[in-house]
């Protein structure tokens, strides 16, 4: 039997994501715990395997555009190239999802690898942030009801910071195509491709110029994997099978959810499944998201039975508890706010070159170092004292011997 184009895509990317989940379990590819080993001990080595993951993301797509293998516009989900740059969205979302995946010990996707792996506490941060997340993405106000969740509360303070690129001739945010319309550049996607070699390749190299990374295979796998997944699913998505499944889509009688060009993020996925979960019988409600989500977790469950590393934790105290609570929460609010997480905006936006993504991923690793410094603080001083040092040590604020 001949499969159509909807379920083909979604197989592979379940069995894309069945790799992701395998590979961040082995290697123990994590945002948070890069940025926290950074901060924290000095160890770059997991945060380069990020940043490595972005450069490899970042040249596989520029080649996949060039050689016109696939197209990226400003139509693609979420909408990271769109030519309204809501940058504060970006921002104060992005600062959210780092304070939040710092309480709630991961990521989304570590999230999803750390239930996989037979984390309790994971599974409640789940549930959680993709309640919140749904909330956010479909959720009716239950104050107002026939009205939106997302419109009551957020769009009312971000549409009155958006700007409108299009005033300025141009209708993409990809760092080469502003550049190219600033500049008055007659082939901005030449500009764009050579802009994503140039930075790819300096992101590689910044990943490799450090012992910490490049002594570890488990770094150099980690990223690779992460960045070749979010290359395949571009090129499914907007090249391979990109045309038929959104021709099949348009014609359906209910068009599946979420029918786009589109690669891994995971906090969207996260209120997908809450979407399908109430009504399960609608075959239509099962995304690129859901299956991307369904994949990690069980890619890290086989891998955790198979190294007889499944281990089941739960909470050690009522706080632990009532952090990974605020945590699963500001994942769920700020992730669907800044458009992504740590892989959504953090690699695949930004292997897109828009300057939101950008924008969101800095956020992203500024709340998180934030957070951890607070933390730190707040084991021997009051908030105040802890709050002014850890601005002191982020270099918002001047050191107390340099004022």
């Amino acid at each position: 039997m001949e499969l159509n184009p909807h379920v083909t895509v979604l197989g592979l990317t379940f069995l894309i994501a069945l790799v992701i989940g395998v590979v961040a379990n082995k290697t123990n590819f994590c945002t948070m715990g890069g940025v926290s080993d950074w901060i924290n001990i000095g160890d770059t080595g997991r945060f380069r395997s990020w940043v490595f993951a972005m450069g490899v993301a970042m040249l596989g797509v520029g080649a996949l555009q060039a050689t016109g293998t696939i197209q990226l516009d400003n139509q693609v989900f979420p909408p990271y190239r769109s030519s309204n740059l809501m940058w504060l969205r970006n921002l104060i979302g992005g600062f959210m999802f780092g304070v939040g995946m710092t309480l709630a010990s991961g990521c989304g996707n570590k999230t999803l690898v750390r239930v996989g792996g037979g984390n309790l506490k994971s599974l409640v941060v789940l549930a959680i942030a993709a309640f919140f997340a749904y909330m956010m993405l479909w959720g009716e106000d239950p104050f107002a009801p026939g009205e939106g969740f997302f419109s009551n509360y957020f769009m009312s303070w971000i549409q009155p910071t958006v700007i409108d690129l299009s005033r300025f001739g141009l209708d993409d945010q990809g760092l080469g195509y502003v550049f190219g319309g600033l500049l008055g550049v007659e082939n901005p996607e030449g500009l764009q491709n050579i802009v994503a070699l140039v930075i790819g390749v300096g992101l590689l190299v910044f990943a490799f110029v450090s012992r910490h990374f490049r002594d570890s295979f488990d770094n150099i796998l980690g990223g690779a994997v992460i960045g070749v997944a979010i290359i395949a699913a571009w090129w499914i998505t907007a090249g391979a099978l990109g045309d038929v499944w959104k021709e099949w889509a348009a014609f359906a009688e209910t068009p599946p959810a979420r029918v786009a060009s589109q690669s891994y993020t995971f906090i969207s996925a996260m209120g997908d499944s809450v979407r399908y979960l109430r009504d399960l019988t609608d075959l239509s409600l099962i995304s690129f998201g859901l299956m991307a989500l369904t994949g990690v977790i069980i890619g890290s469950f086989m891998w955790a039975i198979f190294t007889g590393r499944f281990r089941v934790e739960w909470f050690r105290t009522s706080a632990d508890l009532m952090r990974h609570v605020w945590g699963g929460i500001l994942l769920g609010v700020g992730g669907v706010l800044s458009m992504g997480c740590t892989i959504g905006q953090g690699i695949t936006g930004v292997s897109t070159l828009a300057i939101g993504s950008a924008i969101a991923l800095s956020a992203i690793v500024l709340g998180s170092a934030f957070t951890l410094k607070m933390q730190y603080y707040l084991l021997d001083e009051g908030w105040g004292a802890a709050f002014r040092k850890t601005l002191s040590d982020l270099r918002i604020l001047p050191s107390p011997r340099e004022a």
